[in-house]
């Protein structure tokens, strides 16, 4: 029997440690019963209105939204073109360039689809 490769970053150097399937180059752990309903690419985003993001994809903000370390301020009905973040830790999921402040990242709540 193999050991299927990581369903993260599709290594193939995984292994077995006690009931769980470890990659060592990501250091994802999963069972391997939950493999069936674990996929890569399987980054589901949705706005703040529940309509699924998807890379590219334009939207507007919908509220005012304070710039962290500056005195700029995002303004409601900004419109910008969105790159989808996989493994955002911090809550802030969506790549973009704002005219005037530069690139940032969106959290997908504060946004609808234009």
């Amino acid at each position: 029997m193999s050991i299927p490769a990581c369903t993260q970053c599709k290594s193939e150097y995984t292994y077995y440690d006690g009931d769980l399937i470890v990659c060592p180059e990501c250091a994802h752990e999963w069972k391997e019963s939950d493999q069936s309903t674990l996929t890569a690419d399987a980054v589901q985003i949705q706005d703040a209105n529940g309509q699924l993001l998807q890379d590219g994809d334009f939207v507007t903000v919908i509220k005012d939204l304070k710039v962290k370390g500056s005195s700029s301020v995002v303004k409601v009905g900004t419109k910008v073109k969105v790159r989808l973040i996989e493994h955002a830790t911090d809550g802030h999921n969506l790549d973009c360039k704002i005219t005037g402040i530069g690139a940032m990242k969106l959290k997908s709540e504060f946004v609808k689809k234009a």
